[in-house]
């Protein structure tokens, strides 16, 4: 108990550090939180920073929800599916509430990407080759993350029901992990859904 104690309150920590306002910091001497959409993600950190800055943010905040999950899997909690889950959960929180910007963080794409690499890798691979499909005709990079997350906890459910055992088997928890995390992501975009709705999103990049 201890282990998974000290792991969540890790991985919510990990999970707070805000990648992106770090890499503007360093790379333009920007606060990302005063251009584009005023949010920490990727997604605003491309409109302010490029691709290089974008690939980055995106690889850094994927790390805070890896390696939390590979750090129980490799302290011996490999067999203790709903501790992982729990950690997992716990950076994804750090990410969305972080505790260093007075919990306005990002919105979970890239982190929740990050735990499901180390749960459900094929699952994470549909879920980013729907993403780059969806940006490239649409350039809505909101729409996109919504499409792979929904495209991620699809393929979890499809390899849950499939016994699927390669890397890990998919679990009840990781199955259960993917629907909160579906919600919380969700929740997140809920104005990103609104500018759709009525025409008035960023996109990623203007023609």
């Amino acid at each position: 108990m201890l282990k998974v104690l000290l792991l969540v309150v890790f991985a919510y920590l990990l999970g707070s550090v805000p990648c992106g306002w770090v890499v503007m910091k360093v790379y333009r001497n920007l606060d990302v939180r005063k251009t584009g959409s005023g949010n920490i993600g990727a997604a605003n950190v491309f409109r302010a920073g490029g691709p290089g800055a974008f690939a980055l943010t995106v690889v850094l905040d994927a790390l805070k929800g890896f390696i939390p999950v590979m750090l129980g899997i490799a302290w011996g909690l490999g067999n203790q599916e709903w501790s992982l889950a729990l950690i997992g959960l716990a950076a994804v929180i750090g990410h969305t509430w972080p505790l260093y910007l007075g919990f306005r963080g990002g919105k979970g794409v890239a982190t929740t990407g990050g735990v499901m690499l180390a749960l459900a890798p094929v699952a994470v691979i549909l879920a980013v080759l729907s993403w780059v499909l969806i940006v490239r005709l649409t350039r809505f990079a909101s729409l996109s993350s919504l499409a792979a997350v929904a495209v991620g906890l699809i393929s979890i459910i499809l390899l849950h029901f499939a016994g699927w055992t390669l890397w890990r088997p998919i679990g009840w928890s990781v199955l259960v992990l993917g629907i909160v995390l579906l919600g919380l992501v969700f929740y997140r975009h809920r104005h990103n859904i609104e500018r759709l709705a009525s025409g008035r999103e960023l996109k990623l990049t203007s023609d």
